[in-house]
């Protein structure tokens, strides 16, 4: 397993990874699946705004990503992030989460992040037992602020300090 800094010519095997979470699970409340073009750009963003984006390699191949973001807009939030991390199925289980996690994790400290938080669907108890395991603590648990297949769901905070 190799971690590096994701580029644009990723964006194809994040899509493939992703939009299956998008459109066929609960653990993002998000419907829209994502573009190969959308994912390429956000790519060369991250990394003209000094943000992670980072791909796990597992046999040659794209076996999962992580990159993070500003938590909430404006000045105040500057130092305070929300990250995702999505992982292939056939790389749970081999260290591949927690090596993404300390990829970004160590490059947010080094740019002065003071935070980190995780927004996880209470669907997804796998992924909030994750984050607790790699020192993430559960802040809140905001009851159905999510909606999608026809029904609310919950939304678990997790914050570890940097």
């Amino acid at each position: 397993m190799s971690i590096r800094a994701a580029t644009p010519d990723d964006a194809e095997a994040i899509a493939a990874i992703w939009n299956p979470f998008i459109r066929d699970s609960a653990i993002t409340f998000n419907s829209v699946e994502k573009t190969v073009r959308g994912l390429a750009d956000d790519i060369e963003s991250k990394a003209l705004d000094g943000k992670g984006f980072f791909v796990a390699e597992v046999d040659g191949s794209v076996a999962g990503f992580a990159t993070y973001g500003q938590f909430r807009g404006g000045v105040g939030y500057a130092r305070t992030m929300e990250h995702t991390v999505i992982l292939h199925d056939r790389a749970h289980g081999r260290g591949v989460g927690r090596a993404l996690m300390t990829a970004i994790e160590d490059q947010a400290r080094v740019t002065g992040v003071h935070s980190m938080f995780a927004g996880v669907s209470a669907e997804n108890p796998a992924a909030v037992a994750f984050h607790k395991a790699v020192g993430y603590v559960e802040m809140a648990r905001l009851p159905q602020v999510g909606y999608k297949f026809g029904r609310w769901m919950d939304l678990v905070l997790l914050q570890k300090m940097l």
